[in-house]
């Protein structure tokens, strides 16, 4: 009794051992356009142990020891023949050959080709989204007991309001109705943080859902439904930082796991460093080694281990949502090259995917810099498909906000759109009034609803990949509160039991509000059936008197949008544009229906866009 005892005391011993083994990603596929696969081990005294495989088609190639013992990093090539299955990872004792863990490892069949993840390009229109702010949909989740941060508090700008995931998918109806075909949620991964967290960008576990904001099969079923309404799923990804409540923070693998590791330096945040031929090679190293802010530890990508971790997890995220498409953060605060290598990578693996990255610029050629197709005098060649358009966000709310005069007002607008000869594919380019870092739109146009209707019609007609904020359409304002990120990213009206306006049902809004969510849904859902704008070239005319023409045309259609920041309504004339009208006679109002003959000229009214479609 005694031996038998004994020997189930040390076999209940290896299992709790086995379970604390952590093996990342926790699972990969058959059939991947690269056939290898990276696994990151972790657990204690994994770094000693020998590595047992038995499974046809899964190749060991090769272990490498971190400088923590307890990391074992593992190197696997997967046959093209390779059949799905769940095999054992074996790790034995070096001296002894004795097993010391077992972990059943899972590869799987893939959903669908790689040619069926379809990224988002500019027939769709984004929704930008705080998931912590936008809908209330499980209470339950709201607090979770075995997180830092354990309150609710929706008076607090930097708190958490109980936003999630199932919040969003509840609105898919809303945001369908609305005419949006995309949603961008910021991350909502792990982020176990003590404060300050509900944005999502300190993640502290890369495979792990924040439990505040749901599981893994609630973000799978937001893609899902996603899907079935046309909706695509956008995933916001970090690689420059993690959070500093990271679960391997308390033992890194590797002495450069992070840059300054031991001694944090904080980033100059001289992006221009990647340009500037005159840049210090100071500058140039603290611009990308820098941390981020003192709780956002700097990733090292330059440490082979961690750029193939990082490679690895976006792709297992695109794999495991069905994904539409990847926003990528702080896109020129990593190392350059790793940069390249992760979007090249993810681009052979999904041809027709799509990856934008944030370059906050007003300068039109750092932009441009990132764009694949861009030959840099450096030699830089990237893979990234889409840039943000930081420098057309800033001439628009200059254009609408400043008097008009040779040099201020619409003939920035008209200036920066000519800036496109620099952008290797300016149809690519994501375009938007706002985000969840800048004031609200409402805001930076002091309120004025005539302006916010102008702005709203032009980023859906102009070339590019339209990006709104949720809450533009109902005017959400930080007017109390400029600049601050916590104001700027204020709950959804309707999103909470008890709410008295309600933006996705219409209850309490003002007529204002109305008005512009009426436009706006006017607009998304016109421009779905309105291919010239998606696809089609651009004409543009200098500004004249306050009054901005450009055209959207292919063979077949064209669509002409006058913008008119005069007080008073102004009649143009058909003669000044004929290279945009050419023969037409007539043309329709975009929202009214209402017909237009061009002998009698065009009447638009004070401070509006007039938007036509040719006949």
């Amino acid at each position: 009794m005694r031996f038998s005892s004994f020997f189930l005391f040390l076999l209940s011993s290896f299992f709790l051992s086995a379970q604390d083994l952590r093996v990342e990603p926790p699972n990969w596929w058959v059939g991947m356009a690269d056939n290898s696969l990276q696994l990151l081990i972790q657990g204690e005294d994994a770094g000693a142990m020998m590595v047992k495989i038995s499974k046809e088609g899964v190749n060991l190639k090769n272990t490498h020891q971190a400088d923590s013992p307890n990391y074992l990093f593992v190197n696997l090539s997967i046959d093209a023949g390779a059949t799905p299955g769940t095999f054992a990872i074996e790790l034995l004792d070096i001296g002894s050959g004795q097993l010391v863990y077992s972990y059943d490892y899972e590869l799987k069949t893939r959903e669908k080709s790689a040619r069926e993840y379809e990224g988002f390009n500019s027939a769709d229109v984004i929704c930008l989204i705080t998931p912590d702010r936008f809908a209330n949909g499980n209470p339950d989740n709201d607090i979770v007991a075995t997180t830092a941060e354990r309150t609710i508090d929706r008076t607090g700008g930097f708190a958490r309001h109980g936003g999630d995931l199932q919040g969003i998918t509840d609105r898919l109806d809303y945001l369908e109705e609305m005419g949006f075909t995309a949603v961008w949620p910021s991350p909502v991964l792990e982020n176990d943080m003590p404060q300050w967290s509900y944005h999502g960008y300190a993640i502290t576990d890369y495979y792990e859902v924040d439990p505040r904001f749901g599981t893994l099969a609630d973000y799978r079923r937001l893609a899902d439904e996603g899907r079935k309404r046309g909706i695509k799923l956008i995933m916001d990804q970090v690689v420059n930082h993690c959070g500093s409540g990271h679960w391997w923070m308390d033992d890194l693998p590797f002495i450069d796991w992070l840059n300054h590791q031991g001694n944090p330096k904080m980033t100059n945040h001289r992006r221009t460093t990647h340009q500037d031929p005159y840049a210090s090679k100071a500058d140039t190293e603290l611009m990308t080694s820098g941390w981020f802010v003192s709780t956002m530890p700097d990733l090292n990508q330059r440490n082979p281990f961690m750029a193939e971790y990082l490679i690895q997890n976006s792709i297992w995220w695109i794999e495991v949502l069905g994904l539409g498409g990847v926003r990528q953060d702080t896109y020129p605060y990593p190392d350059k090259d790793f940069l390249n290598a992760w979007t090249c990578r993810i681009m052979n693996e999904y041809p027709r995917f799509n990856i934008v990255g944030e370059e906050w610029s007003s300068n039109p050629n750092i932009c441009a810099y990132w764009q694949a197709g861009k030959n840099n005098p450096d030699g830089y060649q990237s893979c990234l498909k889409s840039v943000m358009d930081f420098p057309l966000q800033v001439a628009l709310m200059e254009a609408l906000n400043e008097e008009e005069t040779w040099s201020t007002g619409l003939i920035k607008l008209y200036e920066a759109l000519a800036n496109d000869f620099i952008y290797p594919d300016p149809q690519n380019i994501m375009v938007f009034p706002e985000n969840h870092d800048m004031d609200r739109l409402a805001t930076q146009l002091k309120g004025d609803k005539a302006k916010v209707k102008m702005a709203l019609t032009y980023l859906l007609t102009v070339r590019g990949i339209p990006q709104l904020y949720y809450g533009s359409e109902v005017l959400l304002d930080n007017d109390s509160a400029p600049g601050d990120h916590g104001v700027i990213r204020g709950d959804m009206p309707g999103g909470w039991p008890g709410d008295k306006v309600n933006a996705f049902t219409g209850v309490g809004l003002s007529d204002d509000q109305r008005e512009v969510q009426d436009h706006l849904k006017m607009l998304l859902n016109w421009r779905k059936q309105t291919p010239v704008i998606a696809t089609g070239k651009t004409l543009h005319f200098g500004p004249r008197k306050g009054v901005y023409v450009f055209g959207r045309y292919n063979l077949s259609d064209r669509v002409v949008v006058i913008m008119n920041k005069n007080a008073e309504e102004v009649s143009v004339s058909v003669t000044d544009y004929a290279e945009l009208l050419g023969d037409w006679k007539e043309a329709k109002v975009i929202g009214t229906g209402e017909k237009v003959r061009f002998a009698d000229g065009i009447k638009v009214a004070g401070m509006s866009a007039l938007v036509l479609e040719v006949e």
